[in-house]
């Protein structure tokens, strides 16, 4: 009988599957053998696609004439630094005595991609048995049933599919337009930045998208005007020393209704007509308001959806103020130390079969001593019974992993992680048991106050049930919020109310919100909208830019390279001169490369690849065309003068920001 060879896609995870798979043999070089299975890893990737030199010695200089470079075969290579983990792996995988093969990298598209190579370059047999492990986790029991119910690899052959093509894309349109930008537009950057330094241009798929949004939005926010207003805010006596704040609003039957004098409906252009009819309505006092609406009604918030890895992103962004980069590697930490579930995911619902088996999840936080009473309650209660007919489990919105959520086990690693990673853990672990308590209940008073003919609108919420939120550390309503609204409920319709005054506010306009690294990978996974509501945001469908693996390795290079700037006490993302510059060469010449909804349907075309919707030969035939379209547009056309005005319109900018 032959050896099973299990091959994962790191050390720390191949000593794992050798702890459960019982292997307590010596560690060899690069694998560990029991008496009937083998267990190696790779160290990431292994294999590379090869640069245009391999193809041909004369594409190492980059000439107009080489391009558009589209080879009808990809060469690949194995990368230098670590060709004796290759050789290790290849001997393996084609050892005599190994009839299986049981694949282990991560269980996704580039885990799938990094096997597919080693296997190609290795030249395994087709004869031998190869089978998938597809886990959601690195837990004994997660393990143990991945490789029972491990599929044969053909059943991935659509993933790979689309792998592969992920990568000839990014490789055909990163050689393509980086060479032809910088071989037209490259020496105009160097000598309009003036240090001597010839720049290459880099450019690609979906990093020149990202780059567009970040500039876009800056300039937004510098040529934005702020405009100032005047608001009236009433200050209302509800008795027994309760005072409700209510702002004026042209509605009809006020005198100023459509008028041109206002700004908005609640503001007026010029601070002296707002302080004239404050005047005027409190001239000959006492003033009193009379309610002419109220209504009052409980108002209900749900537990937010869990995370998925860009809403974890941000929020750990807008909380730790790290970088999406630092928050994958940290929740990467977490899954291999069997904390937390599989983080490169985009779906935030669990599956129907997980939910079954959730109450062990639970159970294991009892251990986790800042939970441990929530956790506690809620299997006492038994509230987590319910949960597959709830928002919270969706088949239908899965495609290779469910939201992140703590395991309940691996708890005796927190000890060993630092302050940050620790606090991650615990956001991840309150988002997950806040599910299973009841919705927030606000209690709410909506009231309109008619003072001498004009309206005044007050909306007053009172947090009357906690609910989910004590989970999230909300404290209960302040004191004196709910004695307010004890005497708001005493009120009624046609009322008079004394009036203690009436202020005019000055107010201004806003200009866009600059990204932060967090809001900016939500702004990539819903297409290059940045949607602040989080259940708006669980309403959007569909493939964004980049994908959960890959949107902060994208900003990181973007960062690295300098088109980007990250202030890291803030998170705050602004574009570099460099990065501006970039940005309007290819907006004149290849503009489809900043549009986030064409390079999403990209992104949307892998996933019918991988779905067998369509295929890899029609795929490739769309991307060589648009390929070869955009790059002879560039080699043919000359926008220097153009550009030549965007640069110099950007340079005072930059040149004050260095002085």
């Amino acid at each position: 009988m032959g050896k099973k060879l299990y091959i994962s896609e790191k050390p720390s995870v191949a000593q794992e599957f050798a702890r459960v798979l019982g292997i307590s043999a010596k560690r060899q070089d690069g694998y560990m053998e029991g008496d009937d299975a083998i267990v190696t890893w790779c160290v990431g990737h292994l294999v590379t696609m090869s640069y245009p030199e391999a193809y041909d010695p004369a594409m190492k200089k980059w000439n107009l004439q080489t391009l558009p470079f589209l080879p009808k075969e990809f060469k690949y290579e194995v990368i230098p630094n670590v060709k004796k983990q290759f050789g290790i792996v290849a001997g393996l995988l084609n050892r005599e005595d190994v009839d299986v093969i049981y694949v282990c990298t991560d269980s996704g598209r580039e885990g799938e991609y990094i096997y597919r190579l080693v296997d190609q370059m290795a030249g395994v047999s087709k004869e031998k048995e190869k089978r998938r492990v597809w886990i959601d986790s690195q837990t004994e029991e997660e393990i143990k049933r991945g490789i029972r119910e491990a599929k044969p690899l053909s059943a991935y052959d659509h993933l790979a599919d689309a792998a592969y093509l992920r990568a000839k894309e990014d490789y055909l349109m990163g050689i393509n337009f980086s060479r032809v930008l910088s071989l037209q537009y490259g020496r105009m950057v160097m000598d309009f930045k003036n240090d001597g330094k010839w720049v290459a241009i880099s450019a690609g798929r979906v990093m020149t998208c990202v780059l567009g949004m970040v500039v876009r939005r800056e300039r937004e926010i510098r040529d934005f005007v702020k405009t100032p207003f005047y608001r009236l805010v009433a200050s209302l006596d509800a008795g027994e020393g309760g005072v409700v704040e209510s702002e004026w609003k042209a509605v009809e039957g006020s005198r100023f209704f459509g008028s041109p004098l206002l700004y908005k409906e609640n503001g007026f252009r010029e601070e002296k007509d707002a302080k004239a009819l404050a005047e005027e309505l409190m001239s000959e006092p006492p003033v009193t308001g009379q309610i002419t609406e109220l209504e009052r009604k409980q108002e209900k918030k749900a537990p937010p959806l869990l995370f998925n890895l860009a809403e974890l992103q941000n929020e750990c962004a807008r909380r730790f103020k790290i970088s999406p980069e630092q928050t994958l590697n940290i929740v990467q930490e977490l899954y291999e130390k069997k904390l937390v579930t599989y983080p490169r995911t985009d779906a935030r619902v669990l599956s129907t079969a997980v939910a079954k088996e959730i109450a062990k999840n639970i159970g294991g936080l009892r251990g986790y001593e800042p939970l441990r009473a929530f956790a506690e309650t809620i299997l006492e209660q038994k509230s987590y019974q319910g949960l597959a007919r709830t928002k919270y489990v969706n088949d239908k919105q899965i495609t290779d992993h469910y939201a992140i959520i703590p395991t309940g086990q691996g708890l005796g690693a927190l000890g060993g992680l630092n302050h940050t990673a620790a606090g991650v853990y615990d956001v991840i672990a309150r988002r997950f048991l806040s599910i299973f308590y009841p919705a927030a209940v606000y209690q709410k008073v909506g009231m309109t106050v008619k003072i001498r003919g004009e309206s005044f609108f007050s909306n007053t919420k009172v947090l009357k049930d906690p609910g989910y939120l004590q989970i999230a550390g909300v404290q209960d309503a302040k004191e004196e919020d709910t004695k307010l609204y004890e005497q708001l409920s005493k009120l009624k319709k046609g009322m008079e109310l004394p009036v203690l005054g009436i202020q005019v506010k000055e107010g201004e306009t806003s200009p866009p919100k600059r990204y932060n690294s967090g809001s900016l990978v939500l702004a990539m996974e819903n297409a290059g909208q940045l949607i602040e509501d989080e259940e708006l945001r669980a309403q959007i469908k569909g493939s964004g830019i980049g994908t959960s693996a890959t949107r902060a390795d994208i900003i990181a290079k973007l960062i690295g390279n300098g088109y980007l700037v990250l202030n890291k006490k803030t998170q705050i993302v602004t574009p570099g001169m460099t990065g501006e510059m970039v940005y309007d060469i290819v907006n004149y010449s290849i503009r489809s490369l900043l549009n986030p909804e064409l390079t999403a349907s990209w992104e949307k075309g892998l996933t019918y690849v991988a779905e067998g919707s369509i295929t890899p030969e029609e795929y490739m035939e769309k991307l060589e065309g648009f390929v070869t379209r955009m790059t002879n547009g560039v080699k043919n056309a000359n926008y220097q003068a153009n550009i030549r005005q965007c640069f110099q319109r950007i340079a005072p900018y930059y040149k004050s920001r260095r002085s």
